[in-house]
């Protein structure tokens, strides 16, 4: 799904630097085998588990040339496994990085390729671990207690079991306990990044975090997976990149493997097709396909609510007293984890104090600032290598200052990339102080305007079909199409169940810098509905249009797409505990739309779209009051909506301008 999490992503992630160096095995590198020595090792943690880490050791590290560590601790594989085989690339995390030399590690995580133990998702990081840097042991009916090291312990009294739990907390503390005892010519100081499910297992460090780790980069982490990431937006089921990726990174597995099978063959040639003849979701655990083996796929359809298995995966509450200094990486049109990278900054931004958190948001999909050139996204064309000038500028600075001592670290506390003037922008807050709320209100006849409406009982009437729901994407595709993030939305606009409102041409250059709210009142014949919202750039008619196009597009008119977001309606007032809708009673529906930076131009207009489905991206809402994981085909009923814009219902979106 996701923390890469479509099967897609991963693909397009491998041919990155980044990913390039944990998949090859073949074509082997000139430039590592010359100037890394390869260890292959496996770590007991603190109950006994073993997890197995390959090292890459600068082959002129001595006494006089000492070098800092770089992790990355992952569930995609450390791999090529053996010390005889060397990556293609690499070894670090990008060529800047490998030229920059330091000592880099790759783990296999608990449960996962080639390492001991149990895989769990989004592992809970459990009390009394994070808090405390001691930890009780057993051997016989003897028990000790001492610090988070494990190796000092085990040679003074022997082997010992721990008592208490486990987490990716304590895990990375004792992996760098043990690098910093046996791998030699360190520098003494750590550093951590990943990229997505790796930039959890990064975030997940920092709670109690090893004295030694002193410079940690969350990229596009894992966050909140029923709140905003891969597994659900708002609650509503993100289905057709989950049973992707699930398909493969589900397998069950016996012990520690180097590679993992699909449970089943999937060659769809209309994903949109396909879904809508699969049905009911629960359809999906038919013999054809998961057939009940997947245990995280099961989990996420079991757990309809916020319950506690959600908020015990939600790494938020834990990112406090931060010590490490944080870099946290995110690209504004990611479709995975484009909340995580915001939300982790946010959250230890207000619950740590005294550290160094910097925010870096690019005009990126999901770790495009891994790749060696991004330079467009079609049709966007941006003027320059963005990916590049982050690794040379912030990503590159930021290691060699904290763990080098060298040279200087002067990025902003936000350095965020204007996706409509294509330039970078310095704030020294995230979102920044100056700006205002400018609430945009719905209007009769599809306007658009910042007076509230004069009109009394208006409303727009429509029907939503859940046999007939909104495609996500324009055209057919067999996987995701990753540009929906930015499409086109004429397609949707002329359907009868999408609501169109559009400003009059802006006569100045309006910059949005921050989330975004909307504030509907609507009704339904049914008793549950999705609410799709959606931010659009509307370029002028004019065929003479500047806006770049590199492959020579007709963009006169392109209803650009600059955010959207879904809620599913039973979980308006609260995500533990939904509430069915009163047929045809008018309710208020409040969502909040992940941030953006763009300068809406001069001549352009603002349009708002709403919808209720946004197929097969999200799952159907039945539009009846049930639990869809469990839904039969006959729960799905079609549904009367009315979108109020009145005196009494003034629907609205509120967003945060630049103030000149």
């Amino acid at each position: 799904m996701y923390h890469s999490r479509t099967l897609l992503t991963a693909l397009i992630l491998l041919g990155s630097v980044v990913f390039s160096l944990a998949q090859s095995t073949t074509s082997d590198s000139l430039f590592v085998r010359q100037n890394y020595r390869k260890l292959d090792r496996q770590i007991s943690m603190r109950d006994g588990v073993k997890l197995y880490t390959v090292i890459y050791v600068p082959t002129d590290a001595s006494a006089k040339t000492r070098y800092p560590i770089l992790m990355e601790r992952t569930p995609y594989s450390a791999s090529p496994y053996g010390e005889n085989k060397y990556p293609s690339t690499g070894p670090g995390m990008s060529k800047e990085l490998s030229q920059e030399k330091y000592i880099f590690v790759y783990q296999d995580v608990r449960g996962r390729y080639m390492s001991e133990g149990n895989f769990e998702e989004m592992t809970p990081a459990r009390n009394g671990t994070a808090e405390s840097k001691k930890i009780a042991y057993k051997r016989g009916s003897s028990t000790y207690t001492g610090a988070r090291d494990t190796s000092r312990i085990a040679q003074s009294i022997g082997s010992l079991k721990a008592i208490g739990p486990v987490d990716e907390s304590t895990d990375t503390y004792d992996t760098i306990e043990w690098l910093l005892k046996n791998v030699p010519n360190h520098n003494g100081r750590v550093g951590l990044m990943g990229i997505s499910y790796p930039g959890f297992y990064a975030s997940a460090a920092l709670p109690e975090a090893h004295p030694a780790l002193k410079a940690v980069s969350p990229q596009a982490p894992v966050t909140d997976e029923f709140i905003g990431d891969d597994a659900r937006h708002n609650g509503a089921f993100f289905l057709l990149d989950n049973f992707s990726f699930m398909n493969y990174f589900d397998t069950p597995r016996s012990g520690p493997v180097q590679d993992y099978d699909q449970m089943f063959s999937w060659k769809p040639t209309d994903a949109y097709k396909f879904f809508l003849d699969l049905g009911a979701v629960k359809n999906a655990n038919s013999a054809q396909y998961f057939n009940n083996r997947a245990k995280i796929w099961n989990e996420y359809l079991q757990h309809d609510t916020y319950d506690a298995y959600w908020q015990s995966r939600n790494i938020r509450p834990h990112l406090k007293n931060v010590k490490p200094a944080t870099l946290v990486v995110g690209g504004w049109f990611d479709a995975e984890d484009l909340f995580g990278a915001l939300r982790t900054y946010e959250a230890i931004e207000k619950q740590s104090t005294g550290n160094v958190n910097k925010l870096v948001m690019g005009p990126w999909t999901h770790g495009a600032w891994a790749r060696p050139d991004w330079s467009q996204f079609d049709p966007l064309s941006f003027g320059q290598n963005t990916a590049k000038y982050y690794r040379d500028n912030i990503e590159s600075k930021f290691f060699a200052f904290y763990l080098k001592d060298k040279g200087n670290f002067d990025a902003p506390e936000a350095s965020v990339f204007d996706t409509g003037v294509n330039a970078w922008k310095r704030f020294d807050t995230w979102p920044p102080q100056a700006v205002q709320v400018r609430s945009m209100y719905l209007q009769p006849a599809g306007k658009l305007a910042t007076e509230q409406p004069k009109a009394t009982n208006a409303f727009d009437e429509y029907i939503s079909d859940p046999a007939k729901p909104v495609p996500y994407t324009d055209g057919i595709y067999a996987r995701r199409n990753n540009q929906y993030v930015i499409e086109d939305q004429r397609f949707a606009a002329r359907r009868p169940d999408v609501v169109v409102f559009q400003s009059e041409p802006l006569t100045e250059d309006m910059a949005v810098a921050g989330p975004i709210r909307a504030k509907l009142f609507a009704s339904t014949t049914g008793t549950d509905a999705d609410f799709i919202v959606k931010i659009i750039d509307v370029l002028p008619d004019s065929t003479k249009n500047p806006d770049p196009n590199p492959k020579g597009l007709q963009m006169a008119g392109y209803q650009r797409l600059v955010r959207a977001e879904v809620l599913r309606g039973k979980f308006r007032n609260s995500f533990e505990k939904p509430e069915p809708f009163k047929p045809g009673e008018v309710t208020e529906v409040n969502l909040q739309l992940p941030d953006v930076m763009h300068t809406f131009k001069k001549g352009h207009r603002l349009m708002v779209q709403v919808q209720h489905s946004w197929f097969p991206i999200v799952d159907r809402n039945p539009q009846t009051f049930v639990n869809i994981g469990t839904a039969d085909d006959s729960d799905f009923q079609k549904a009367t909506m009315k979108l109020y814009y009145d005196t009494t219902h003034p629907s609205q979106v509120e967003l945060l301008v630049l103030i000149k």
